[in-house]
């Protein structure tokens, strides 16, 4: 797939999302894609699989142009950063991993929702606060 294809399959599933919940993440343009199972996403979100891009079904090459993509798409959208932290749906609760690095870049580049700015700040802390806790199922219409 070109780079061009992709970016307008990335801008598409992030609208979608976007329109459907005010706010868009990695994740949600992962399972757009068909690049992540939805079966991967809960086992990777209860603490059973050591890093989110180790059951994306893309290389890294595809899964880098796709998140700068996304990025870039946002932002020209204007929609606000808000970083997230993502816990385990496990006894204890460990901070979920995105990449096979670590690198504190790359895994706060996962971790970061994008937000629409008509959301008012009292919803986007909310989203917020939500989205802190372990994890609970997506609506039907993302998975």
């Amino acid at each position: 797939m070109n780079d061009r294809r992709l970016e307008q399959r990335v801008v598409a599933t992030a609208e979608a999302a976007l329109s459907e919940r005010g706010f868009v993440t990695a994740i949600d343009v992962f399972l757009g894609l068909g690049w992540l199972a939805p079966s991967s996403e809960q086992a990777w979100r209860q603490g059973r699989t050591p890093y989110l891009e180790r059951v994306v079904v893309a290389n890294l090459s595809k899964i880098s142009t796709a998140m700068r993509c996304f990025r870039a798409w946002a932002r020209r959208r204007g929609l606000k950063p808000s970083e997230t932290a993502y816990v385990a749906r496990s006894r204890g609760r460990a901070t979920l991993r995105f990449s096979k690095s670590g690198n504190p870049s790359i895994e706060r580049a996962y971790r970061t929702h994008w937000v629409s700015p008509r959301l008012s700040e009292r919803k986007r802390e909310r989203l917020a606060e939500r989205h802190s806790k372990p994890w609970r199922r997506r609506p039907s219409s993302l998975r």
